[in-house]
């Protein structure tokens, strides 16, 4: 089964549940992905529907901060559960020490021995660890890891 296929069956099922809070962030998934397969005018397979949902976890992270930041705890926590949702589309995220292999694994594999050469190796590993690692973190590690 699909990722869009599995998005649209939740969002049934939390119909027929009354699950409204769930519902909410279900449609919201998808129109996302249906807005970009207009933009695009086309159909986007799971890999694509993976950086959608990275990019509205990202979104409600960063609002979540601030809603912190900004004393509004209330809306920090809807935000949380809206992430606490979109996560479960997500794989299962990498630990630090398969993380830490696929990083020395890709600075094998592209022959990387400097900062320089640090694009060649987020390029291998945004393909690997797509949707199971934060590339924020993914790319300060490299880095960290180049300037050794």
């Amino acid at each position: 089964m699909t990722l869009k296929a599995q998005i649209q069956n939740d969002m049934q099922e939390a119909m027929k549940a009354g699950d409204k809070d769930r519902l909410k962030v279900v449609r919201l998934l998808r129109a996302a992905i249906k807005q970009i397969e207009i933009d695009q005018r086309t159909e986007l397979d799971d890999p694509d529907v993976l950086r959608v949902i990275e990019k509205m976890v990202k979104q409600r992270r960063d609002s979540a901060a601030q809603f912190q930041q900004g004393g509004r705890r209330d809306l920090a926590d809807i935000e949380l559960a809206e992430i606490s949702v979109l996560e479960q589309y997500l794989p299962e995220p990498l630990s630090n020490a398969e993380l830490d292999a696929m990083i020395e694994q890709s600075i094998a594999d592209t022959g990387a021995v400097s900062i320089r050469d640090m694009g060649k190796v987020m390029g291998q590993l945004k393909a690997r660890a797509q949707g199971r690692a934060d590339m924020s973190t993914v790319g300060a590690r490299v880095k960290a890891r180049l300037a050794q």
